[in-house]
């Protein structure tokens, strides 16, 4: 079953959607649940209403459930469908409502969800929901015994070497399917009749046809892994003899790690030139960011502090007229009136001082901590940038290790004894020579 989702709004353009009687031959309201209304629109709307609370701007996810257009779904399918659908975005037990379609002879359903926790007032996170969807897609195919689409098939079974960037990455995080392997193999098999033709197609998957340590016919996979061909695609070995022919015409599986960690390593290196141009192109972003940004500070800073300077001198003039001129000034030194007058200008300079100091440091301090948010952005990206740098180059060691354990045996073959360098029948000086040199002993030392 095909599973199409996303999040999204529009409460009143998503229910015209789902209530559309042009594009749909058959409308049919099958749930509506959660809601204080039992009308689709209405319950939508609803939605809509409670995510004002909120500050999120997709309160709904949709979901589209699409069998093969072949078969004929009973309803207890769509619904255990979308009951795992629900459990595996985390949406349990949320306001939802589900819709069916019939058009041109086919049937599927669409089930919208609330993402909004009424309690908390806010919107479910849904991480990697495509991911999860797309998995429990393939689920439901080998579930019912469905033809599983090409679109569907697992992506790390894809020739590693057309991988890009992010799908390495992501085949990186996650474990092979036993399931979607076996099916990938009996597919190559029932879609090819020569032996050429099946080892490209493998090809094509990320598996690559080789002769095994036992005579037998196997499939090396971009990490390594060696599957024996007659296990996973349910064939006698004199079959497959039959349409592959001669297996000593194929490689071993040695030659084909060899072969195969060439390639990787030289993809992986791709990689890593691809993540330093990256890193540098982000680098010199955030550098001019970073240099706007001081710029920009400065300019705040001067106009504030001619400000507070300006403000500084008027108050200087107020606080120097309060005090009498000419003749008088000894007159209020006599009774005290000028003392009086400078302890109050020393008070209120000190006051001054501490507010505009109180200023100043609310500048410096709002924008040490919008430079110190920016440091910390680069600060994880860069980490982000020398993990992933660190992690392909473990995978370059691994493939190269790879190539050097073919070197090992390679070099072992060679200075082993040929079997016909030794006598049929050694005589007993010969047989203890050989004992010494192969055990340390020999028959005299027993």
């Amino acid at each position: 079953m095909n599973l199409k989702g996303n999040q999204r709004g529009g409460a009143r353009e998503l229910a015209e959607h789902l209530l559309n009687v042009t594009e749909n031959e058959h409308i049919e309201v099958h749930e509506v649940r959660g809601f204080m209304s039992v009308d689709l629109e209405q319950a939508l709307e609803e939605i809509h209403a409670i995510n004002r609370g909120t500050k999120c701007k997709q309160p709904m996810f949709s979901l589209s459930f699409n069998p093969p257009p072949d078969k004929d779904v009973p309803i207890e399918i769509f619904e255990k469908a979308i009951e795992k659908a629900e459990q595996r975005l985390g949406l349990e037990q949320q306001p939802r409502v589900v819709v069916f379609h019939e058009k041109k002879g086919r049937r599927h359903a669409h089930c919208v969800w609330s993402r909004i926790d009424a309690d908390k007032m806010t919107a479910i996170n849904m991480p990697f929901y495509k991911f999860r969807l797309r998995n429990l897609s393939r689920e439901l195919y080998l579930e019912h015994g469905w033809k599983l689409p090409k679109g569907l098939e697992n992506s790390q079974n894809r020739n590693p070497l057309n991988f890009t960037l992010a799908e390495w990455q992501q085949a990186k995080r996650h474990g092979e399917d036993p399931k979607a392997i076996k099916t990938v193999f009996q597919k190559c098999w029932r879609l090819t009749k020569t032996d050429k033709a099946f080892s490209k197609e493998l090809e094509s998957n990320g598996y690559y046809l080789a002769r095994g340590d036992r005579r037998g016919f196997v499939a090396v996979d971009w990490q390594g892994e060696v599957y024996s061909l007659t296990k996973w695609i349910g064939v006698g070995s004199k079959e497959m003899k039959t349409r592959l022919g001669d297996i000593q015409s194929l490689p071993s599986v040695i030659e084909t790690k060899a072969k195969l960690a060439k390639h990787m390593t030289q993809k992986l290196q791709g990689f890593v030139r691809e993540s330093e141009i990256a890193n540098k192109e982000i680098s010199a972003r955030m550098v001019q960011e970073r240099t706007k940004m001081a710029e920009r500070h400065r300019e705040e800073r001067t106009v504030l502090y001619t400000r507070l300077e300006k403000r500084t001198q008027e108050e200087n003039k107020i606080r120097v007229a309060r005090f009498p001129s000419g003749i008088r000034i000894v007159w209020s030194v006599i009774t005290g009136q000028y003392w009086a007058i400078r302890r109050r200008n020393e008070a209120e300079a000190a006051q001054c001082l501490a507010q505009d100091r109180a200023e100043r440091q609310t500048l410096i301090g709002r924008q040490l901590k919008e430079r110190s948010k920016l440091q910390q952005q680069m600060t994880v990206w860069l980490e982000q940038h020398w993990q992933k740098t660190a992690l392909f180059k473990q995978d370059i060691a691994y493939y190269l290790s790879m190539d050097v354990q073919k070197d090992l045996r390679d070099r072992a073959a060679v200075t082993r004894v040929a079997p016909e360098h030794v006598p049929l029948r050694p005589s007993n000086s010969t047989r203890n020579d050989l004992n010494e040199h192969r055990y340390g002993a020999t028959d005299r030392d027993l």
